[in-house]
């Protein structure tokens, strides 16, 4: 594991400001004539998001040298805007009930509203682009909403699928969420107008830690504080959602204990005692084990896609959170 001398909340702190200016940039965009429009995307905007995706695209632009401030935050605010988007109609996909400990939008104004601020935010996100007057980042963000939606109905076709390959959750998590931050790394890259070595390097690191991300809170779902962590515990049981630790217990579990979870999956009758023999489940065949595992893996190879770049204080933010994708709550 390649160690870093940088903690995350010095990558935070550090970049505070930058951050708070970017934030500043998304007020500025969000004004819609129609009131519902605001008030629905502020919500969500507000609602505890940590801004990791600016955030990466901050620190790759300047890991490159980049330096004009206003595409930058022009850039960190249209990762937020299609990032928010993508929650609101995940929301009404999944029937979600809570958000970050909190109501989602779709409980406090409807389906149909935060279906179409979901597509104001998108195509606030692509007319934000077009203003940069990059065909180079025109083109990637267009391909990187088509991959998303993709991952969206691929992951829809898959609902309550015990038979869901690992190579085809993969698949689903690359498209729906480690493609967004990829783009978020590239697209910094593109803003300092890097060479293209430069910018393959930080796709890749933003694609693992895009996997890393996504494969541990997957996983957090069947072992976090829910206190700490801001969502119910076995929401993706619930859901229907096949995720990578239920995966593995599938493939090494007694036949009996298969049938059990055929019958508790997507079920309308779900108790704490069964998400506790669901847990005691995965600990007893290693399941969480052998995921975090997986998400620790793709966390190192984002660190390896980085050599090539000097040591730096950017590079070692970047280091930083690739731990802190795998390692934030548990």
């Amino acid at each position: 594991m390649i160690q870093n001398m940088v903690e995350m909340d010095q990558v935070w702190s550090e970049h505070k400001a930058l951050l708070s200016e970017v934030e500043a940039e998304i007020r500025k965009a969000l004004r819609s004539e129609v009131e519902l429009v605001n008030k629905v995307a502020q919500y969500i905007i507000d609602s505890g998001g940590k801004r990791i995706r600016p955030l990466l695209l901050i620190i790759s632009a300047h890991l490159c040298d980049g330096i004009d401030k206003s595409f930058i935050n022009m850039g960190g605010s249209i990762v937020e805007f299609i990032h928010t988007a993508t929650l609101l109609h995940d929301d009404v996909i999944d029937n979600a009930e809570i958000r970050r400990g909190i109501s989602p939008a779709r409980v406090l104004w409807g389906n149909q509203a935060s279906i179409l601020v979901g597509d104001y935010l998108y195509t606030l996100a692509l007319s934000l682009t077009v203003k940069i007057d990059k065909v180079e980042i025109n083109t990637l963000l267009a391909d990187t909403c088509l991959r998303m939606a993709e991952g969206e109905m691929l992951q829809l076709n898959h609902n309550n699928d015990l038979n869901l390959s690992e190579k085809t959750y993969l698949q689903i998590i690359e498209y729906k969420t480690a493609s967004l931050i990829s783009t978020s790394c590239l697209f910094g890259a593109i803003i300092a107008d890097a060479p293209d070595a430069e910018k393959e390097a930080l796709k890749a690191y933003g694609k693992n830690i895009g996997m890393a991300f996504q494969v541990a809170d997957d996983t957090l779902d069947y072992m976090a504080d829910n206190d700490r962590l801001g969502k119910s515990l076995g929401e993706d049981l619930k859901e229907g959602k096949i995720t990578l630790p239920l995966i593995h217990l599938l493939r090494n579990c007694k036949d009996s204990e298969r049938i059990w979870i055929e019958k508790l999956i997507g079920s309308e009758h779900f108790f704490p005692a069964d998400l506790k023999k669901m847990i005691d489940l995965m600990t007893a065949y290693g399941s969480t084990r052998y995921a975090l595992k997986y998400a620790q893996d793709f966390s190192d190879t984002a660190k390896k896609d980085l050599a090539s770049f000097t040591d730096s204080r950017h590079r070692q933010s970047l280091f930083a959170i690739a731990d802190y994708v795998v390692q934030r709550d548990h």
